[in-house]
């Protein structure tokens, strides 16, 4: 397939800056057989009573470091983690930086280039490791905002509209999206309706991000995602399915987790931890998810591509042409669609 497939026209006011307040108040599309316009509070009334939502449980680590190196001026974004003291790093004058440089982050953290690649990012071996290490990067760092949202730096009150109401577990550098929608009281309308939840994690890194530049697009190489499902996890969700409930993920990372568990198992779930890079062209087979609540997605990104995949081309090109028609807003800070499986 063509990455010219999978453009759209997208008007750059719809990119949305800042999120909806409250958060639950922001609009839904639901894409089934037709398209309905809706909101996030009608949600649990989409639903079913036993589906099972399952979400992401990571929290966004204040991974945008600024320092010096001597008198330069440094600024890092972690966006992968290698082990407890070693992350890699997107550097800004990375060019300038050589192999044993030091850089001083402030508050006494401090890292020296372990490595350098070709594609530009280094690799940082920090002073300390593991939780000493993240409670120095969560003093002195700040939210890696996405690159389509515009500011110089994030603003106060950032660090809480790019958590989600469940992040736990630290380590990613990019928010699950899709749950920045939930509040208390949305989560109270779902439990009034019986629908259910479980938790799973995936550390979202600035891979998500990154553009797709291949024109076949079957020639792209995805980026790897640490991520790490339960034996209590996969209890619920066979249950669920058991008793004919449908398994919706809050997101694309949920969904790609539970597929790649699915797919190394010969269709079947078990607790799993380690690295995803499952890539979802149209044509390929979900065993796990029925329903897909997400934002809208970047034109030619892997993202649309997975919800291409997921509820059908024709049927999100359509989908997201009346979504600009109708002012829907994009991205992480926008508005949300509710997808059928096109299976």
């Amino acid at each position: 397939m063509k990455l010219s497939e999978f453009d759209f026209d997208l008007p750059a006011d719809l990119i949305a800056q800042h999120p909806a307040s409250p958060r639950d108040s922001a609009r839904l599309l639901h894409v089934a057989d037709s398209l309905a316009d809706r909101t996030i509070r009608d949600l649990p009334g989409l639903l079913r009573r036993g589906d099972l939502l399952v979400y992401n449980d990571t929290r966004v680590l204040k991974a945008r470091l600024f320092g010096l190196r001597g008198a330069a001026k440094i600024e890092a974004t972690l966006h992968k983690r290698v082990d407890g003291r070693h992350w890699r790093a997107f550097a800004k004058g990375s060019k300038r930086l050589k192999i044993g440089d030091r850089i001083a982050f402030g508050d006494g953290l401090a890292a020296d280039v372990a490595d350098k690649s070709q594609s530009g990012d280094v690799l940082l071996a920090f002073d300390r490791a593991d939780d000493a290490l993240m409670a120095a990067i969560e003093r002195v760092g700040a939210m890696p905002l996405p690159p389509y949202i515009k500011r110089a730096a994030p603003q106060a009150d950032d660090e809480d509209a790019y958590q989600t109401i469940w992040s736990e577990k630290l380590g990613a550098v990019a928010a699950s999206t899709a749950g920045l929608h939930f509040t208390p009281g949305l989560l109270a309308a779902l439990d009034a309706a019986g629908i259910k939840r479980q938790a799973l994690t995936l550390h979202i890194g600035a891979g998500t991000f990154l553009p797709v530049k291949s024109e076949n697009v079957e020639d792209h190489t995805m980026h790897a995602e640490w991520g790490e499902v339960s034996r209590a996890a996969i209890a619920a969700i066979d249950a669920a399915k058991a008793a004919g409930g449908r398994i919706v993920s809050v997101g694309t990372t949920p969904l790609r987790v539970l597929e790649t568990v699915a797919r190394d198992n010969a269709g079947k779930l078990a607790p799993w931890a380690g690295e995803t890079q499952l890539y979802c062209l149209p044509g390929f087979q979900f065993r796990v998810v029925d329903v897909l609540f997400t934002n809208f997605h970047l034109p030619k990104s892997t993202l649309f591509m997975l919800v291409s995949a997921f509820a059908g081309l024709e049927r999100m090109k359509a989908a997201y042409a009346h979504a600009v028609e109708r002012g829907y807003r994009f991205f992480s800070y926008g508005d949300a669609c509710l997808l059928e499986c096109g299976r």
